[in-house]
Parts: structure tokens; C-alpha cells; sequence
């Protein structure tokens, strides 16, 4: 892939496979020759890893990260009532989100400097409680938005989730039925030669394609739209033209 790119210098390569992608990051000077004339380097490289390329700069790196640590660290200091310091504590042993720090094992908490079994269950049960409160409240808005017991009771979506779908008018399990992986977990298409990001509904829930796709075909299957013997046939069948490749 990294030879798709050249003559461009790539200092780093980030794979994700399950939100399907990889990051590259070149020198700001090396950007555009990594990228290629009306983006060819891009494609290219997309077409041999079947993978979407997100190319930025080392600045560009360094300024989505420092972001990041930045509304991570709001994040615990406005829910979690912590001063700074220690909300930096948390995002700098890794703690993403409030649910990380409500669920995980009490152990990993008590690794981090001035945190003892009190102060670490004093933290949980601060998360538990805003997470508890934010459901009840987003559920409260998606019923008002009209959101139906087929959707709230799918297994896989969180109220959150739930709240985020109603506002985009998916209110029934067949509505999430239709819905395409990407809508869902978000993508990339190419309008004019360039490449446009397209958000996903429960993209900024962490959910990847795969994960959606399985959800989806999941609600189909309940819906009778897809029979699941016919599916694992075209699985089988999948496997074992690969074999033979």
C-alpha cells in the first residue's frame, strides 16, 4: 500500500480494520505527492488494501490528537466533577469515554497515581449515574420523536443510539431494516475526482461497517426479509470460491 503512495515519504501508518480504514501520515510537504495527481495515489492504495485512506499531514496529526486529549478531558471534568489534572490522569491512562470508566475492571483505575478503592468506586458510581440519567433522558426524547417498541427493544442499540437514529426519521425496526452499513457507520464516496466524507448516524457511537451490516441483516432476518439458511449458503458458497482463487 505504502508504494501506492510514492514518491511520498509516509512516517506513519495506523490500521483499523474493524472501522475499516488507515491512516497515513506524511510530512506537510509531502502531502500532495502523496495524495497524486486528482487523488490516483488515494485510490490506488484503496483499491489494493479494499480499505478507505484518510492521508494527513504530521501537523495535522498532531493537532487532531491534542483535540482529542482536549475534549476527553472536558468530558470527565464536566460529568466526573474533577479538576483538570486529573481528568488529564484519565485520558492519559487511556479512558476514552464515561462507560470506560463505569464498567471497567476496579484494577484499572487503581493504577493511576492518587486513585485508591474509594476514590475508584467514587469515580464509577459518578459515571454509572450520568450515564443512567443521559439514557433516561434520551429515551424520553425518542418516544417523543415517535420512536416504536420494535427499534427500542432491537438487542445492540442504547438509548443514545436510539435518540440519534429517531432524529434521522428511523423510528421502526423497519426503517433500520432499509438503512445501508454506511449510512449507519459512515463512509467515503468520490464526487468530482475528490473524496467526501459521508457521516454516519451512529458513527460518533463507534460503530463500524461490520458491526452494521451485522445489525442490519440482523433486523432483516427478524423482519422475514431474509431467510438466514439462504444467507449461510451464500456464505458457504462465498468460502469456498476463495478457496479455489
Amino acid at each position: 500500500m505504502v508504494n501506492a503512495l510514492q514518491p511520498a515519504e509516509v512516517t506513519k501508518v495506523v490500521l483499523d480494520e474493524e472501522a475499516g480504514k488507515i491512516e497515513v501520515v506524511v510530512p506537510g510537504e509531502q502531502l500532495s505527492l502523496a495524495i497524486g495527481r486528482r487523488g490516483q495515489n488515494v485510490r490506488l492504495a484503496s483499491q489494493l488494501t479494499n480499505l478507505d485512506i484518510d492521508i494527513m499531514t504530521e501537523e495535522e496529526e498532531s493537532k487532531r490528537r491534542q483535540a482529542e486529549f482536549e475534549v476527553r478531558t472536558k468530558l470527565f471534568m464536566d460529568n466526573l466533577d474533577l479538576d483538570e489534572f486529573f481528568a488529564q490522569l484519565l485520558v492519559s491512562e487511556g479512558f476514552t469515554n464515561l462507560e470506560e470508566v463505569a464498567y471497567v475492571e476496579v484494577e484499572e483505575l487503581l493504577v493511576i497515581d492518587g486513585v485508591d478503592e474509594a476514590t475508584a468506586g467514587e469515580l464509577q458510581a459518578r459515571a454509572r449515574d450520568v450515564i443512567e440519567s443521559e439514557n433516561k433522558r434520551a429515551m424520553e426524547r425518542a418516544r417523543e420523536l415517535g420512536v416504536e417498541d420494535s427499534l427500542v427493544t432491537f438487542e445492540g442499540l442504547t438509548p443514545l443510539m436510539i435518540e440519534a437514529l429517531a432524529e434521522d426519521g428511523v423510528k421502526t425496526l423497519e426503517d433500520f431494516a432499509t438503512c445501508a452499513d454506511w449510512e449507519l457507520a459512515g463512509g467515503w464516496t468520490t464526487e468530482g475526482g475528490e473524496r467526501v466524507k459521508d457521516d454516519g448516524v451512529l458513527e460518533k457511537f463507534e460503530v463500524d461497517l461490520a458491526e452494521a451490516q451485522n445489525m442490519v441483516m440482523t433486523a432483516r432476518i427478524m423482519l422475514g426479509w431474509v431467510d438466514p439458511d439462504d444467507l449461510a449458503s451464500n456464505e458457504e458458497l462465498s468460502e469456498e470460491v476463495k478457496s479455489e482463487k
